[in-house]
């Protein structure tokens, strides 16, 4: 079974610890939380898994199974199988979501597809998550809601189908109803395609939906706690109050 590593990380921005000695692991198929509040570092260890250079690894290493990817290039990492969605996904006018898609598909699988051949391929997924056929047709993310920016993203991670999603803040600005419609898809896709979740979040509302084998818990810039699903159950009753009292 492959999985995703992280190593005794320790991270550096302009010569700031921001990350010290992260141990953290996903296997394929499997679904895993990283909690703690706002500017604990979750998004920072995000990004730094998938190779964004304003991070700076002091020591450490990222591993696909025996394969080091710590020095790698993003575009590199994503070719491995790791996906990276964004709290705030840009907006491209003039950019289909159909024209965006198979241009990350030909980039990620190094490869050309037809036109006519990766519409198969969007086809399927869309009706695998429900979603209606004319959204494709649709510039990016361009005067979306939340929900509608969020269904594009796991759309596109059903078209690449990683062997890794990094699902940072996925519930960010949600409303109950499309956080439903959202969780339905993530479940729908780790189950099909076989694909490892780590779910980076500070509310607990998301996993009401979406259950994780294990709960990491960073408070700044380190991994402070890691459980069962229970774990989540004491964050919603006491907070993270209850974490820094057994600090």
């Amino acid at each position: 079974m492959e999985e995703l590593n992280v190593n005794n990380l320790t991270v550096t921005v302009s010569n700031k610890l921001v990350l010290q000695d992260i141990n953290l692991s996903v296997r394929r198929g499997q679904v895993v939380a990283l909690m703690g509040p706002n500017g604990s570092g979750k998004s920072t260890l995000a990004n730094t898994i998938i190779g964004n250079p304003k991070f700076n690894i002091e020591k450490g290493q990222i591993f696909i199974d025996s394969d080091e990817i710590t020095h790698l290039k993003v575009n590199e990492r994503a070719k491995k199988g790791i996906f990276l969605s964004f709290q705030n996904p840009s907006e491209i006018t003039g950019v289909t979501i159909s024209n965006f898609l198979r241009t990350a598909y030909n980039s990620t699988n190094n490869t050309n597809i037809s036109v006519i051949e990766f519409q198969k391929i969007l086809k399927e997924n869309m009706e695998l998550l429900s979603i209606p056929q004319e959204f494709a047709s649709r510039y990016l993310n361009d005067g979306f809601s939340g929900g509608e920016k969020k269904r594009t993203e796991i759309l596109q991670l059903a078209v690449l189908k990683p062997k890794f999603a990094l699902l940072d803040e996925t519930d960010s600005g949600l409303d109950i109803d499309s956080l439903k419609i959202v969780c339905n898809a993530i479940n729908k896709l780790h189950k099909h395609y076989n694909i490892g979740i780590l779910i980076i979040t500070h509310y607990q509302k998301i996993l009401n939906y979406i259950d994780p084998e294990v709960i990491y818990i960073m408070i700044d810039g380190k991994i402070v706690k890691k459980g069962d699903s229970s774990l989540s159950s004491k964050l919603e009753e006491f907070g993270y109050d209850f974490v820094n009292e057994s600090l």
